[in-house]
């Protein structure tokens, strides 16, 4: 199991890093940098609405399926005509429910409209979701890889066209950006649609009552533990956006300093894609999870951990590299919100753990404390220091989270402290830090700075031995279990 782990870790991460990178800070940002901090902020604030109540068009049914499906291949034909049809059925009621609180918000009918196209692709991008549930459910991880990334691929191309194309005399409007989402998201729907219904052995719609008010009493505590996590996650700018005058500025200059950790959450997330199938089966199968646990804390923490750091220091010189304007206000939100991801990271790895084990009571506990402490927070913080407030926020509840997370899953499975590792892991930190105050005051660029500190932190992680070449080597002799497909 750990060398299949590593194997798709290592093709997922290469397939991402070819089309990612490039559609967050070669599009996303040029459409920022084109419209505007305030129309971008128009923008972002609604797509974070549509994110906080997009559980509704799941009620946690993909990670059931995802953990079902690990455990019971056989199922997945039934399963799947059955659920298709609930998720239809959800998707009107998370458009009406959507529009509902949009209307009692107060939005204006601009932002009503944009709206409602965030929401019809927030619908898409869950059946997209929904279907790779099920081909990562089969163990097909290299078929989940290139799934993962088509979406974006198919985006770029399209607003590569509509930004430096010429096929159109009117400037770029912040509405292309969105229709272009719609096209990229029926496309690579319709393809994971073809896969999985080629792999279930046949496909028929239908609306089984009982079933999928069984589906639903299983799946209702991963729908309130995504609710929770949605809230505390992404509420900040759309509160930055309804609590300030200047709420739309505020929110884009949110936006610019949360690009790059929002970004970082995408290969975070398709790490826990990868760990949730191998852990749900591990512990059906009765095997000891802490061995791939430490491998994966390891392999998470040390560069996030590098990454993070360097951006800090760096903070100013990343925000004037990216954007054309409010670097100065940005680059702080930017530092925080980038500290924050290392404690994002763990949450994904334990998290996850706790996910395929069913310990969803806990996971709920600590997501609520973490809502109630955020929206506290942010009533609190947004209007005296705006943006800058609610990224101190969101790093303390993520910092809070993930502690919360990492205590629980230890004492669920009786591990034990390494304080080996753990006094490894604390003298990284201090080297890393140290290299980076010796870096600001080297007489380069501050790119040739940066690239040394990130080297620096590679040979440091080398010398105390998080990663040895043998040990990868050998997970990569032993023979791999049928279904890696």
């Amino acid at each position: 199991m750990k060398r299949k782990f590593i194997i798709n870790l290592i093709l997922v991460v290469f397939l991402n890093l070819l089309v990612k990178p490039f559609w967050v800070f070669g599009i996303d940002r040029t459409v920022q940098n084109v419209v505007g901090a305030e129309q971008y902020g128009f923008y972002f604030a609604l797509f974070n609405f549509s994110l906080i109540l997009n559980i509704l068009l799941d009620l946690g049914i993909t990670n059931y399926n995802n953990r079902h499906i690990s455990q019971n291949e056989s199922s997945i034909g039934v399963y799947f005509s059955n659920i298709l049809s609930l998720r239809l059925i959800l998707g009107a009621f998370y458009l009406a429910v959507s529009m509902a609180a949009a209307w009692l918000l107060n939005y204006n009918a601009a932002q009503m409209r944009m709206l409602l196209f965030l929401t019809f692709n927030q619908f898409l991008l869950a059946l997209i979701l929904y279907f790779r549930s099920n081909i990562a459910g089969l163990q097909m991880f290299k078929t989940d890889s290139i799934v993962s990334v088509l979406d974006r691929f198919v985006l770029i191309l399209i607003c590569s066209l509509l930004l430096w194309g010429n096929i159109t005399d009117t400037p770029f409007r912040i509405e292309w950006f969105v229709y272009a989402q719609t096209g990229s998201y029926l496309f690579t729907a319709a393809v994971a649609f073809v896969l999985v219904l080629v792999n279930s052995g046949g496909f028929r719609l239908r609306f089984d009552y009982k079933f999928s008010l069984e589906i639903l009493k299983k799946s209702y505590p991963f729908a309130l533990l995504t609710l929770l996590m949605s809230l505390y996650n992404r509420i900040d700018s759309v509160m930055l956006e309804r609590l300030l005058p200047d709420g739309k500025v505020q929110a884009g200059i949110y936006a610019q300093a949360f690009r790059i950790s929002d970004a970082c959450c995408m290969f975070a997330l398709l790490f826990a894609n990868l760990l949730l199938p191998m852990f749900s089966r591990m512990l059906k199968q009765g095997e000891n999870v802490a061995g791939l646990l430490k491998l994966s804390t390891v392999t998470m923490a040390v560069p996030v951990t590098a990454g993070a750091l360097t951006c800090v220091f760096y903070r100013q010189q990343v925000m004037d590299l990216m954007y054309n304007s409010h670097t100065a206000a940005s680059a702080p939100v930017f530092a925080l919100l980038i500290s924050g991801f290392v404690a994002i990271s763990m949450t994904y790895i334990y998290g996850t753990l706790l996910t395929a084990n069913g310990s969803l009571r806990h996971l709920n506990m600590v997501a609520f404390g973490g809502m109630v402490f955020n929206i506290v927070g942010n009533l609190v913080a947004i209007p005296r220091f705006g943006a800058l407030g609610a990224a101190v926020v969101s790093l303390a509840t993520q910092s809070l989270t993930a502690i919360a997370q990492i205590a629980i899953a230890f004492s669920i499975f009786g591990l034990k402290f390494c304080g080996r590792t753990q006094f490894k892991l604390a003298a990284y930190v201090l080297i890393v830090t140290a290299v980076g105050f010796v870096t600001t005051h080297m007489p380069f660029g501050w790119a040739v700075n940066a690239a040394v500190m990130l080297i620096a932190a590679g040979v440091v992680s080398l010398v105390l031995g998080f990663f040895r070449a043998k040990d990868f080597v050998k997970l990569l002799k032993i023979k791999d279990e049928p279904g890696n497909r």
